[in-house]
């Protein structure tokens, strides 16, 4: 079943992802090595950037309220550094920006971009930005998903002459949830890209000799979501067409 001529649809997929992958780490490897004029380390200049940017990203500096809000929420943020090697996130439960050891303590071009982009998704959370509050309600339904999705729907196709094909349906909705959860991501990580180059070159912690450096390590993480979201679309179109093959 898992080797049916089904699979063949999820290879360009698979192979891409594997590709954004290399793509993203050799990258990282290369900038890394690349020191910013400005000698600040990610952490400092992510600090640096929640402490300027209360009134960025959108925020209507006349609606006085939302701005205050905005300010109160950036002020909250705390920078720490976890573990790992690309596990930069943002988590806007705790309001903690994460930067792994090489972004939070390397002055580098690699190091900036990421501290940045994680930044800018702060950002994004203080200023209500909408895409960021749809991709953090799906989490639990993408979630459930992407972990019950198949186990049910083989189960629905193994007992379909049993009356319970429709566990394939049931399995193909949980699943459809966590290809949205993929798409709607899209939006969310360019527009932190966008608000990282921007507030980099704003601020005076890149010049312009070192845009088109940051943009390359920010475009190969950026290729990593539009891989899954072509992985996570083909297995849907894959899962489709075996339901229809027992129909």
């Amino acid at each position: 079943m898992f080797l049916d001529r089904t699979f063949l649809l999820v290879i360009p997929a698979f192979l891409f992802a594997l590709y954004a992958q290399w793509k993203v780490k050799s990258t990282f490897a290369r900038y890394s090595q690349v020191r910013s004029h400005s000698g600040l380390t990610g952490a400092q200049v992510a600090q640096e950037l929640l402490r300027r940017a209360h009134f960025a990203g959108g925020v209507d500096s006349a609606d006085v309220q939302a701005a205050q809000r905005a300010e109160a929420q950036l002020a909250a943020v705390r920078v720490e550094m976890g573990e790992g090697t690309l596990t930069d996130h943002y988590d806007p439960r705790s309001k903690v920006l994460n930067l792994s050891p090489p972004v939070y303590s390397s002055n580098s071009l690699a190091a900036l971009g990421v501290a940045a982009h994680e930044t800018g998704h702060a950002l994004q959370h203080a200023t209500g930005y909408a895409p960021l509050g749809i991709r953090s309600t799906l989490v639990p339904a993408a979630q459930i998903g992407s972990t019950l999705a198949w186990p049910i729907f083989i189960g629905g196709l193994i007992f379909a002459k049993s009356g319970l094909s429709v566990l394939m349906d049931i399995g193909i909705l949980l699943y459809v949830a966590a290809v949205i959860f993929t798409l709607i991501t899209l939006p969310v990580e360019f527009n932190a890209s966008r608000r990282a180059v921007q507030l980099l070159k704003g601020e005076g912690f890149i010049d312009s000799s070192e845009v088109a450096g940051t943009k390359a390590v920010l475009n190969a993480a950026a290729m990593t979501y539009v891989a899954a979201a072509a992985m996570a679309i083909m297995t849907l179109i894959r899962l489709l067409i075996l339901r229809d093959s027992r129909d």
